[in-house]
């Protein structure tokens, strides 16, 4: 219990500095540099406005200086940050490629393999938030990513990685000739920068998963949204968002998801 506890804490530390990136990195600004301040009054904010979950709860949703809403979108993603840091630890009861206790255990490049654990689930809540909010898959996170990704895979799965890069390839010419196609309606190049990240990392069979999830997600969705007048036929919604839940799901449950598609398909 005290691991768990330890990794949420981490987690929504984490999540906190990721609203920091969701807001500053679209809008031009440094991640890094410069004090939290208020959106509405622009007053800087003291460290006791800005313990991750507790500060909002304590500030009942408002500004402590000029009582303006804060966005619901620190506390989840706080608490989203630190739900999947935890998740991480207990992936090993349902995906044997992730086990990270057993790496904890086992291997002696155990700290690097659980860094890249956090740092992939942290910056796909990263580009999931952005995109969603901004419509913009920064190329600050996505450098982090693929390059994290890489030194990944050179050390765990250094047989995989010149097929994944010919995935990721392969799925970057995909994506862009649907942006070419479709006139960049519905998908920009962040999805097709995106794409190459998904071949790279989960390579075959779970881009394969990743991309008919991400696909059918995104019509389902939009067909909801169309069915309630959210929106009409000529709408568009970001799609990376859906892009890294698929992605996420693929990597973790991939190989499970691919086994029961050949099942059900009689292969």
């Amino acid at each position: 219990m005290f691991i768990p506890l330890i990794i949420f804490t981490l987690g929504i530390s984490v999540g906190s500095f990721l609203n920091v990136v969701i807001d500053r990195l679209p809008r031009g600004k440094s991640a890094i540099k410069g004090r939290s301040y208020c959106d509405s009054c622009k007053k800087k904010l003291k460290w006791y406005d800005l313990i991750p979950l507790v500060s909002f709860i304590i500030l009942q949703r408002r500004c402590r200086y000029c009582k303006s809403p804060i966005s619901w979108q620190y506390p989840i993603v706080e608490l989203t940050t630190g739900i999947l840091f935890v998740f991480t630890l207990g992936v090993n009861s349902y995906h044997p490629p992730g086990d990270i206790a057993s790496h904890i255990a086992d291997n002696g490049n155990n700290y690097l393999f659980l860094l890249f654990h956090l740092v992939l689930i942290s910056s796909l809540i990263a580009i999931f938030f952005t995109d969603l909010k901004y419509r913009i898959i920064p190329d600050q996170i996505l450098v982090v990513l693929i390059t994290s990704t890489l030194i990944y895979q050179l050390i765990y799965q250094r047989n995989l990685l010149l097929n994944n890069i010919f995935w990721g390839l392969i799925l970057f010419a995909f994506f862009a000739a649907l942006v070419v196609a479709t006139k960049g309606k519905g998908m920009g190049i962040g999805d097709v920068k995106f794409a190459f990240l998904m071949g790279l990392l989960l390579g075959f069979p779970g881009v394969v998963v990743a991309f008919y999830l991400a696909f059918l997600t995104g019509a389902v969705f939009s067909l909801i949204l169309i069915f309630i007048g959210a929106k009409t036929m000529k709408s568009t919604i970001p799609f990376g968002p859906f892009l890294v839940i698929s992605t996420f799901i693929s990597f973790f449950y991939g190989d499970q998801l691919w086994q029961l598609f050949k099942g059900i398909v009689g292969l």
